[in-house]
């Protein structure tokens, strides 16, 4: 029945084709990108509190020397220029309470209080004597003077005059404009109002506004005024109709807006109780809120600087969203210099760093990882791609000792062919998953839980020399990992006696797998917990079914591997066996069909980094075009992801362009902030929680761009609804490999 079943796989694979592609030869691409400078942004923020509490800010303006000023229930506060904290100045002991808008204008700062309107010059500080004992809502600078507007009162303030005006304004208003006909519109909580000399229209009944609750209002470029409140935004021209509506059903996470502005470029922002919404004239949008964006989600107010930077004024502070013109080898420049600088540690060890206080960069610290061999591993294969892209000796050389660390975590075990999960010096004093010993109740309960529970109390162990500890237990994901670091090594950068280096390395691996029935054993002479790919495990212990298909891929791949770089028959024949003794080939070919209770999105990952050990190293016709065949599909099922390692993977293995525009846009929108602040989508009402692609996750039904995930570890599921952890900071490696894949191949020419 087996062989029936191989032979039906690979009479169906030969008709995909056949053929091999060198080790030295790229595969000719079709299309690439230009690198040309874009529009990367940034996150500063400022919080403001009064010593203990945030204090929300109102409103924001700048002065002519760039501090920026803050309205808060509390008074004014200032941040001067190039500062990084607030300052509560003197003129808060004549305010004596709080302040609602603020109005820069040339050396003059304009204040609405709550007794009235302030001006403060280089003169000093007055109050407007015909507003005192009248609170005042808002400020608008207009054509013909500045209007300023309260719950009791309203005036045109022109020069040294003072104009009461006439107009019957709502007494809750919150927002003004004028149009180029002179009109005035005004935002308040019984709706929009429009005034044109003693005339009013007023827009209020249900199916006109989105809702009665209207709090701020805004021009575009086409002379459309967009009123944002409760329910979202609603568009109506000069005339008064109402052209269009933005609500949580066209991109706004929440129906609470709280403030819309044109930016300088044209695009428009809405601020929400969940953060900003931008929408751009080509129809494009995108969302900035967590803390990789805002100093708090509830934005109040927003207006730009003279470079076209937002500002928003939020309930704990103001942020600053900056914009700077980027390439993606500027970024590439940027992200390599914080990887080195950061997160390479001693021996070579690519990986996260630990802040000690939450958001805080001064307080990093190195940080071990269960991964860290795995990590490492592509960072191996990113240096492997820059050498090989643009002949940097740096690359080969910081490649050399990514490998020589690698080895060293077989060599510290004292076990042939046995490698650490990670190694950190001897004096460290923290680690994870510290030794422990485990009670009989513990092992009881654990094992009912997983049968396939291992219980290590020795994780750490010193080395021989004394001078590190190191890390086992080591897991399949540690093998496949290492396995593709080391296939780029020995394919882009290894001379000859750096690939016999790499032989002997993988040799001594896979005969250690091989003695040990297929599995990593441990210094205790056990199988580890998750390094297994025995055929009595995978094929006869049903508690093995939810590996048995993938790690059946996995362990064909190590041995073909082996086989083809050293030639050893021994290898082959390994191969072979299980192929046609132990139906791995099968086993393999039911990858798509798990059962979906079993997938997870790190298997992804798993079977991206085994598919070029198969597809180059196979030279039998049917298995190359089953394998083949088995990437396509496997590819084609995880396109929706727009993931540029696996895009660009995949075309260095199949030589087939796809994926690119998807691939460059992640690259440019993947933010410059490596800190892994919260992101969590559950609150927004624009989006569906789902659960899928991976059953137990609690996922979003539209995939989130870059700028708006969790920090991208590409062994995470990428539609999490929520996702980090902000006393982390992750390395750059996950972005820096696909960049330079993508110039390895030509797919981005710089």
């Amino acid at each position: 029945m087996r062989s029936r079943l191989l032979l039906s796989l690979l009479t169906l694979a030969l008709s995909i084709g056949t053929g091999c592609q060198s080790d030295l030869k790229k595969p000719i691409i079709v299309g690439s990108y230009q690198d040309v400078p874009f529009e990367q942004e940034s996150h500063e923020g400022f919080l403001l509190t009064d010593g203990n509490n945030p204090v929300p800010v109102r409103s924001i303006q700048i002065d002519a020397q760039q501090s920026i000023w803050a309205a808060t229930e509390k008074g004014v506060f200032v941040k001067p220029n190039g500062s990084k904290t607030w300052d509560f100045p003197p003129l808060n002991e004549e305010i004596q309470g709080p302040v609602s808008q603020l109005l820069a204008r040339g050396d003059e700062l304009w204040m609405a209080t709550w007794k009235g309107v302030y001006l403060m010059n280089p003169e000093g500080l007055r109050l407007i004597s015909e507003t005192s004992g009248y609170p005042v809502s808002i400020l608008h600078q207009g054509a013909n003077g500045i209007y300023a507007l309260g719950p009791h009162r309203g005036w045109m303030i022109k020069g040294d005059t003072l104009r009461l005006l006439s107009y019957s304004f709502p007494q809750s208003v919150r927002a003004m404009v004028e149009d180029r006909e002179g009109a005035v519109w005004v935002a308040s909580d019984v709706g929009l109002y429009r005034f044109v000399n003693d005339h009013q229209t007023h827009w209020y009944k249900k199916g006109t506004l989105v809702s009665a609750y209207v709090n701020g209002l805004a021009w575009d470029d086409n002379e459309t005024l967009w009123a944002s409140g409760l329910g979202g935004i609603t568009k109506l021209d000069l005339s008064g109709r109402i052209t269009d509506k933005i609500t949580t059903e066209n991109g706004l996470p929440t129906v609470y807006a709280t403030a819309v502005a044109k930016d300088p470029d044209g695009s428009m922002w809405i601020g929400t109780e969940h953060g900003l919404a931008r929408y751009r004239s080509d129809g494009s949008r995108s969302l900035r809120f967590s803390r990789r964006w805002l100093v708090d989600d509830h934005v109040n107010a927003i207006i730009f600087d003279d470079e076209g930077n937002l500002l928003a004024a939020t309930d704990k502070g103001v942020s600053r969203i900056r914009k700077t013109q980027m390439t993606l080898e500027d970024k590439a420049t940027y992200f390599y210099n914080e990887l080195i600088g950061r997160h390479i540690r001693a021996p070579w060890t690519a990986g996260q760093v630990r802040l000690v206080e939450e958001g805080n960069l001064d307080t990093w610290v190195p940080e071990d990882d269960d991964n860290d061999g795995e990590y490492t591993s592509m960072y191996l294969a990113m240096e492997s791609f820059r050498y090989a892209a643009t002949g940097d000796t740096t690359a080969k050389q910081r490649a050399k000792k990514a490998f020589d660390f690698l080895k060293k975590l077989e060599e510290v075990t004292g076990v042939d062919g046995f490698f650490a999960r990670s190694i950190v010096p001897v004096e460290w004093t923290t680690v994870h998953d510290p030794n422990r010993s485990y009670t009989p109740t513990e092992l009881a309960v654990a094992k009912i839980r997983e049968p396939r529970f291992k219980p290590v109390g020795t994780r750490w162990h010193p080395s021989a020399d004394c001078k590190w500890l190191w890390k086992g237990d080591t897991s399949s994901d540690e093998m496949c990992g290492h396995m593709f670091g080391y296939f780029f090594y020995y394919r882009l950068v290894a001379d000859e006696a750096e690939k016999e280096v790499i032989r002997k390395h993988v040799r001594k691996i896979v005969d250690h797998l091989i003695a040990n029935d297929y599995s990593l054993t441990d210094v205790d002479g056990k199988a580890t917990r998750w390094g297994v790919w025995s055929p009595d495990q995978l094929n006869r212990n049903p508690e093995w079914l939810p590996d048995r298909n993938l790690n059946s891929m996995e362990m064909l791949g190590f041995l073909k591997f082996a086989f083809h770089i050293t030639g050893d028959e021994s290898y082959q024949q390994a191969y072979l066996q299980l192929i046609n003794e132990e139906g791995y080939l099968e086993n393999m070919a039911a990858i798509s069909q798990q059962n979906p209770a079993w997938f997870i999105y790190f298997d992804v990952m798993l079977a991206a980094y085994i598919y070029p050990l198969l597809i180059f190293g196979e030279d039998d016709p049917s298995l190359l075009a089953f394998y083949e065949k088995h990437m396509d599909e496997w590819f084609q099922a995880r396109k929706g992801d727009h993931n540029p390692l696996i895009n660009f993977l995949y075309t260095y293995t199949r030589g087939k362009n796809e994926e690119l525009q998807e691939s460059v846009a992640f690259l440019k929108d993947t933010p410059l902030d490596l800190i892994d602040w919260v992101i969590d989508h559950r609150r927004r009402e624009d989006i569906h929680l789902v659960r899928t692609p991976v059953l137990e996750d609690l996922q979003v039904n539209l995939l989130q761009p870059p700028s708006m995930r969790a920090v991208v570890r590409w062994d995470k599921n990428p539609w999490e609804a929520v996702a980090g952890d902000p006393k982390r900071v992750r390395e750059p490696v996950f972005w820096l490999l696909p960049y330079w894949m993508g110039r390895y191949l030509n797919l981005i020419n710089p």
